[in-house]
């Protein structure tokens, strides 16, 4: 009898995690609280319920298993949603992500205090409640900060403050900015460190990390859209010293198994600043931005969603599994026009005609109305390119990005 999977959220970037599951002889349950989410149509059975609600997607899954059907496994890709994935594991009695790691993955505040017990290195940090105290905490200490929401996602609210600035945004609206994208109105703030930034991703298997996933994080339009913090994609391998490479992997394990990962994933939001490497955030979970289902492997040869699925349902990947035989060029760009009306989209043909591109994706269409670009989710398409080095595959998605023009009148 085939082995039953749940995975939490149907978005666009959970279907190839979908399609996999489906390539192993899973029966995959896909739940959404949007009936046309993308994913449903590659799932056996679709579920509607609150990715982000974990009662609701209980709720919903409870009235499912009436049918006398029950998981053998359940996961999370591209949706920041662990707590629902214990809520649901607890229900039907099986393996995942525990209650108390997930809610730690996801409080940013509670994360840094544990990681804080357990002697990770991280940037300073402090909750605050005012725009008062965050004038007072940003003349105190002299040094650029980050504000941040303690319990959102996606980069949404997040503003650098760099301290000196002439550009330094009004501190009211930053607070009330950060606050606004927490669900519970929480704030922090921490230090903005200087260096690399990197996301890393991989497994705890039994108490042992592997980690597979490494890319250089692309800032390179971090002062057109400042105070926001958007990341550009990234490229792999990295630039970086196999020794700094490895001490980076080992903060990144060491931080997931303080959050109580003893069997699952992980993805890493790293920073090398003045060559130590310190721990900016840890997830509980898959990655978004296409990084684990194309990125890794494309990069490494390992089969990351294969190996991420087993686990789900309780199986031990071999530790071969999990480590790279070989180290691809890949590069990833994102698409981010200006804001307006969209009138015209040209060059998707050429873009895809360039040498080494084996992805591009638009996400906007003729008629849509562009935002201003304030978080990650505000991204307009995605291009992604292999080649035999990183500095090739960059070049080539740089090229295929130049190819699209996607052209806005303000309405």
């Amino acid at each position: 009898m085939k082995k039953t999977l749940i995975i939490i959220g149907a978005g666009l970037e959970t279907i190839p995690v979908i399609q996999k599951a489906v390539d192993m002889g899973l029966h995959v349950v896909a739940t959404d609280l949007n009936p046309e989410a993308p994913g449903f149509k590659y799932a056996h059975e679709t579920v509607i319920g609150c990715v982000y609600t974990s009662g609701k997607s209980v709720e919903a899954l409870k009235l499912w298993a009436k049918q006398g059907r029950k998981p053998d496994g359940v996961m999370c890709a591209a949706v920041d949603a662990p707590h629902t994935v214990a809520a649901v594991a607890d229900f039907f009695g099986i393996q995942a992500v525990s209650s108390e790691t997930a809610a730690l993955a996801t409080d940013k505040l509670a994360m840094k205090n544990r990681f804080k017990e357990t002697g990770i290195p991280i940037p300073w940090y402090k909750e605050i409640f005012d725009a008062d105290e965050l004038r007072k905490n940003l003349k105190k200490r002299k040094e650029s900060l980050v504000i941040k929401p303690v319990d959102s996602r996606g980069a949404r609210g997040v503003l650098r403050l760099e301290y000196g600035s002439n550009t330094l945004p009004d501190l009211q609206w930053a607070f009330e900015h950060a606050q606004h994208e927490s669900p519970a109105g929480r704030v922090m703030i921490e230090s903005y460190l200087n260096g690399p930034q990197i996301s890393t991703e991989g497994f705890v298997v039994n108490g042992e990390t592997y980690t597979p996933g490494f890319s250089d994080r692309n800032y390179e339009y971090i002062d057109r859209f400042s105070p926001h913090i958007i990341e550009n994609g990234g490229q792999l391998p990295s630039f970086l010293s196999d020794e700094t490479q490895q001490e980076v992997k080992e903060l990144t394990g060491m931080a997931a198994i303080a959050l109580g990962i003893n069997n699952g994933v992980f993805k890493g939001d790293m920073v090398v600043h003045n060559g130590k490497p310190y721990v900016i955030e840890i997830a509980a979970r898959l990655s978004g931005g296409y990084f684990c289902t194309h990125e890794i492997p494309w990069n490494t040869g390992v089969d990351f969603i294969g190996t991420a699925i087993r686990l789900a349902i309780g199986e031990t990947p071999a530790p071969k599994d999990m480590i790279p035989v070989f180290q691809e060029g890949v590069a990833q760009r994102y698409l981010f026009p200006d804001q307006g009306k969209v009138v015209r989209i040209e060059g998707i043909e050429e873009a895809r005609a360039v040498d080494g591109i084996r992805m591009v994706e638009i996400r906007t269409q003729t008629g849509s109305i562009i935002p201003p670009t304030t978080n990650h989710p505000a991204r307009a398409g995605v291009v992604m390119g292999v080649a035999e080095t990183r500095e090739k595959a960059v070049e080539n998605v740089n090229k295929a990005v130049n190819c699209i023009k996607i052209i806005t009148e303000k309405s």
